[in-house]
């Protein structure tokens, strides 16, 4: 568990799910915490509660992360209230289940704008601050998908791929200036689009169960605590696959 008190992290699509339990994890962990979120206000000042609950410092922010304008505005307000941000958690996504037959251009347009543009508007946004103090974490929520098949389609798997690119270009440009770039690639994680159909059982997956949120928390801050690895991405699939 890296110590870390005094820093601010970001945590994009942070209201429910795997950047819930990751914002939980960092706050466990210390940080100031800032849960970006688009539509699930209510979730996200629940999480803002819960933190500020046990006595850390939490706000609930308000983004389109596909949107330079508003990643801008985040980033400052993040910095206004908490400070400038020194962990980012790159997790916000769309998974559109769709057939190469149905997926329309709007839809792949989307997916590869909120899964894998967010990333780089985020990036770009934090990166001054980051370089100007010589220490910076970004972990970057890709998923199997990246080098798999998947269940969701081939839009998914383009927006994952390119974001486990995106972590290696950054990665052997930032590593001189203190800021490590990595990725987490959860498969068969029991959040809702799990539950909704995404996979019929658990049975396929060696370990025999799926995996749980608070296991891919455990894994961003491992990655998060190592100033030694960057560039990487740690899968996270129960057997599933090996790298």
């Amino acid at each position: 568990m890296p110590l870390l008190t005094d820093r601010v992290a970001l945590v994009t699509g942070g209201s429910r799910g795997i950047g819930r339990a990751v914002a939980l994890a960092l706050a466990d962990a210390g940080a100031a915490v800032a849960v970006n979120y688009r539509e699930r206000t209510d979730d996200a000042r629940a999480m803002v509660d819960a933190v500020r609950g046990a006595g850390g410092r939490a706000m609930a922010i308000g983004a389109d992360v596909s949107r330079s304008v508003e990643v801008s505005a985040m980033v400052a307000s993040v910095a206004r209230e908490l400070g400038p941000v020194d962990v980012l958690v790159n997790n916000a996504g769309l998974a559109i289940i769709r057939g190469v037959e149905d997926l329309t251009e709007e839809e792949f347009d989307r997916t590869i704008a909120v899964n894998l543009k967010s990333a780089f508007l985020c990036t770009q946004a934090v990166l001054p601050g980051m370089r100007t103090r010589k220490w910076g974490r970004i972990v970057n929520i890709s998923s199997g998908a990246a080098r798999g098949a998947g269940g969701v389609g081939v839009h998914y798997n383009a927006s994952k791929a390119g974001m486990e690119g995106l972590t290696r270009g950054y990665a052997a440009r930032l590593v001189k200036d203190g800021i490590t770039v990595n990725a987490v690639a959860p498969s068969l994680i029991e959040t809702d689009m799990v539950r909704a159909g995404l996979a019929s059982a658990a049975s396929r997956i060696p370990l025999g169960r799926f995996g749980t949120v608070e296991e891919c928390a455990q894994v961003v801050l491992m990655v998060i605590g190592n100033a030694y690895m960057t560039g990487q991405t740690v899968p996270l699939s129960g057997g599933l696959a090996f790298n």
